[in-house]
């Protein structure tokens, strides 16, 4: 499956060729360093691969100036969040005439848990995030098996359900146990792992800090801070709310997925595919697909969604291509437009409103509004970053 990778792999390169350091992010064992290996085999200069959690590796580094500053070609530095302290030399580094090095840096923790590692680095670094594996990347028919066992590798491409669902219960247990403890959060496992599963039922609603927290036992603060930690180890996203001035009161609070579906799945204790089909949870789980796989190519930078107290609301807001478009994921072969849609419509003047469900067919609701199947909503996307108009209406059987 090294193939699906090529975005990423050219991304990388160009990316390398513009900037002294690249910096790829993103949750454990979604497959970055197997994008470090990738790139390495054809790359036209030397290339010095560090793992930072391999005692050989952090025996080389005992000196770290004195290693880095006589290497030339591509440094790759894997897991850099367990040593934060190689920021201020990488950006000495890269400030040398002629840039005799690249530093490729992979790690599992956003810059900002990382103490002072984007302040250090600021104006020298490139960040690409990295997810698992995504629509975009593959055969759209692998849609139910992608929303089912997530974009994991290992997950995804499991011999079976069984072995799928044991590694993705081995990732939480080690994510809990060791990579929460290894930057420095001391909070136990399974406190932050209950925190994680309450999260999980509260999947795709506005976030009530006020309501975990009495759940938890614990205090708003604090459960603010369970939020951030896991939203900041990209396994809960935090999809902030769009307000403008309007003369309606609007939700100023995020809302709350969690990023990969097999883990929400997993958290969720369904046991199967059937299972999900019947469970409560089924229209946020899909709705959180649908948003992840439209992130991945659109990027989340100007990603919102938008509510107001008196009930409208839009699921997804997002400008691309120089157009103000809105989507509503809506589990049914047969959406219907709403009154809050008109009202989003409206108010929050959209260019096109697409509702993405999880038939096959596309056709107009109204002028301004389009039903999609999700496969053809994310190859409309990757044809139109230049230039996005509303798609044209077809059926496919």
């Amino acid at each position: 499956m090294d193939e699906v990778r090529t975005d990423y792999l050219q991304t990388i390169r160009t990316r390398l060729r513009d900037n002294p350091i690249v910096s790829l992010v993103g949750p454990r064992q979604v497959g970055k360093t197997t994008l470090a290996r990738m790139l390495a085999e054809d790359y036209p200069e030397p290339v010095h691969h560090f793992d930072l959690e391999a005692p050989s590796d952090l025996a080389r580094l005992a000196n770290p100036e004195l290693v880095l500053r006589s290497l030339t070609g591509l440094v790759t530095l894997d897991e850099i969040q367990r040593r934060p302290d190689l920021f201020p030399l990488l950006r000495v580094l890269a400030d040398r005439p002629g840039v005799p090095a690249r530093f490729l840096i992979l790690g599992s923790a956003s810059p900002k848990l990382i103490k002072d590692g984007s302040e250090s680095l600021a104006g020298r670094v490139s960040f690409i995030d990295v997810t698992g594996f995504a629509l975009s990347e593959l055969e759209m028919h692998s849609q139910p098996r992608l929303w089912w066992r997530g974009g994991f590798p290992r997950a995804y491409l499991a011999t079976d359900e069984t072995a799928a669902r044991q590694w993705i219960n081995d990732f939480r247990r080690t994510f809990l146990e060791r990579d929460i403890p290894q930057l420095g959060i001391q909070i136990p496992a399974a406190t932050l792992g209950r925190f994680w599963t309450m999260i999980a039922h509260y999947h795709g609603q506005v976030l009530n800090l006020a309501e975990l927290a009495r759940a938890l036992g614990a205090s708003e603060p604090t459960a603010r801070r369970y939020v951030d930690i896991l939203s900041d180890t990209y396994v809960v996203r935090q999809l902030p709310p769009w307000f403008e001035n309007l003369k309606k009161r609007q939700v100023r609070s995020p809302k709350v997925y969690v990023r990969d579906f097999g883990i929400l799945h997993a958290l969720l204790g369904i046991p199967d595919e059937a299972g999900l089909q019947s469970h409560p949870k089924l229209g946020a789980s899909w709705e959180g697909f649908c948003i992840e796989q439209i992130l991945h190519v659109c990027g989340d930078r100007d990603a919102y969604f938008w509510g107001t107290h008196s009930g409208a609301e839009l699921d997804l807001l997002l400008t691309h291509g120089g157009k103000r478009l809105g989507f509503e994921f809506k589990f049914s072969d047969q959406p219907r437009t709403t009154k809050s849609m008109h009202v989003a419509l409206q108010d929050l003047a959209l260019d096109h409103l697409y509702v993405v469900h999880p038939g096959s067919h596309v056709f107009p609701l109204m002028e301004a509004i389009t039903a999609v199947s999700l496969p053809h909503m994310i190859e409309h996307l990757m044809l139109s970053h230049s230039e996005t108009a509303a798609l044209s209406v077809q059926n496919s059987g």
